[in-house]
């Protein structure tokens, strides 16, 4: 017997076939699938009537959203994936940038607190090509919290003890997630084209993959890092670690922020900036003025951090 949501998904996929076959390939967001219906229930009808729109507006956008087997928990994790507007009319191979948090760097819906990065719309006004791939972290309990963090760190301000397991999700994008977008998508799959970025747990991911994994990854965005409980961790790390003259690293940090601790963790910040480009590093930091711990200021950050990344 059909459920609701299986009677939803065929009239997905018939919708998405008329859209194809009126609009062509690149004029609405397509959404491919893996296995399995969107939990969430409606953002797919959502997703396509926005697409219309879109194209009702002139504007040409492709976006994926399919899922990919997430080892280090034994359970699939969702990927969001922009591609380039001329994407399907090319045969180009683009750069590729990898964020942590995937869900919360291009449409509001999918967004954790309903606002997001807005990088679908800056994407396509910035005018470089390349793709982008957003991970979308577990959604259970603190297990976000072990997945993006590399150590195991007691959190001063919150009370209680994270058990990271960091290392694990690194290890699983360089050695499984990366070689699947590689195969699957046209990309430039060199170090040099390479790139990682996040917020909060996820800026702590991507200063930490561009330290341990730089023979990955040349460039990282890394904002609002949560830094604090980890500080002398990093620099161990750092010290050990073989940093190319050409990495490129983006740094920032809000003044409102942390509360109390937002002075603390602009003066740590700058802080890692001197290390980094002591060995080696070109880094970037920017303290941001009246800035909060949220996506509507790291929307903000979209122009600097990627005309630093990728516009040297």
């Amino acid at each position: 017997m059909y459920t609701i949501k299986h009677v939803e998904r065929k009239i997905v996929i018939i919708v998405q076939n008329i859209l194809l076959c009126i609009l062509g390939v690149d004029k609405y967001i397509f959404i491919r699938y893996n296995k399995s219906i969107n939990s969430n229930g409606g953002n797919e009808l959502l997703l396509v009537a926005v697409g219309f729109l879109f194209f009702r507006c002139g504007v040409s956008v492709m976006f994926i959203r399919r899922e990919v087997f997430f080892r280090p928990a034994n359970e699939n994790r969702a990927l969001h994936i922009y591609l380039p507007d001329d994407y399907y009319k090319s045969n180009e191979r683009y750069p590729v940038m990898y964020f942590f948090d995937g869900h919360n760097i291009f449409f509001d819906h999918f967004a954790t607190f309903g606002k997001s990065w807005g990088l679908d719309a800056f994407m396509h006004r910035w005018g470089k090509k390349m793709i982008v791939v957003g991970i979308e972290c577990s959604h259970v309990g603190i297990h976000r919290l072990e997945e993006y963090n590399p150590y195991t760190t007691e959190v001063d301000h919150e009370g209680f003890i994270v058990n990271g397991h960091g290392v694990e999700t690194l290890d699983w994008m360089v050695n499984e997630l990366k070689p699947v977008v590689d195969k699957d998508y046209r990309t430039l799959p060199f170090r040099e084209t390479t790139a990682i970025g996040g917020a909060s747990m996820g800026g702590l991911m991507s200063l930490y993959g561009i330290i341990r994994y730089n023979r990955y990854f040349s460039k990282a965005a890394c904002l609002s890092n949560s830094i604090l409980d980890c500080m002398k961790e990093l620099h161990a790390d750092l010290a050990v670690s073989d940093i190319s003259p050409d990495t490129r690293i983006y740094l920032s940090a809000g003044t409102d922020e942390m509360g109390e601790y937002s002075r603390e963790l602009s003066i740590d910040t700058e802080e890692l900036a001197r290390s980094l480009s002591g060995k080696g590093a070109v880094t970037d930091v920017y303290i941001q003025p009246e800035g909060r711990h949220c996506e509507a200021d790291w929307e903000k950050q979209n122009d600097r951090y990627m005309n630093f990344l990728w516009c040297a």
